[in-house]
């Protein structure tokens, strides 16, 4: 029988370890960054002042939270209207350019996500199967302003062009 001294098996074992930590410091911040990979994760406040409504008036706010993860995310926008009126409305957001409801807002029904790359979207709305609107959305490489620019037409064929801009909270 053939003895192992005690400082080998010290070192065996510091080796070991040293081996775990290394494939541990690999394998987290993967993790971590999977875990943030996606910069709309999170709430958003819309900034009046540098944001345009054309045509008005401006909302008197409008908070955007999303949750969920890879191509399940719920987006809720919590909206204040010029007179005080408070609208929720929902969307799914699933980046496979194909329309999906959105429940609560009485300007469309629908929206199709096409994710361009990681800060930017291009965001359909339809009523009833009529597009009405086209976004764009884009957010800063420092993850704190998220910007969408919106073109479309009121229900009353008069044109819109809103720039809102959201500041991450």
């Amino acid at each position: 029988m053939k003895l192992v001294s005690t400082s080998h098996l010290v070192a065996r074992r510091a080796f070991i370890a040293i081996l775990a930590a290394s494939a541990l410091a690999v394998a987290l911040p993967q993790v971590g960054f999977a875990a943030q990979a996606d910069p709309l994760i999170g709430t958003w406040k819309l900034n009046l002042a540098k944001s345009t409504f054309a045509p008005g008036p401006a909302p008197r706010s409008n908070t955007l939270t999303y949750q969920g993860a890879g191509a399940n995310l719920t987006a809720t926008a919590e909206l204040v209207d010029s007179t005080g009126k408070t609208t929720k409305v929902v969307f799914m957001r699933v980046y496979d350019g194909q329309p999906h409801p959105t429940t609560g807002s009485p300007d469309y029904d629908a929206s199709a996500y096409t994710r361009v790359d990681a800060n930017t979207f291009i965001i359909s709305r339809t009523k009833a199967g009529k597009l009405v609107e086209v976004d764009t959305q884009v957010i800063s490489q420092d993850g704190r302003t998220n910007t969408v620019n919106a073109r479309g037409v009121t229900a009353a064929g008069q044109p819109t062009n809103i720039v809102q801009v959201f500041e991450k909270q």
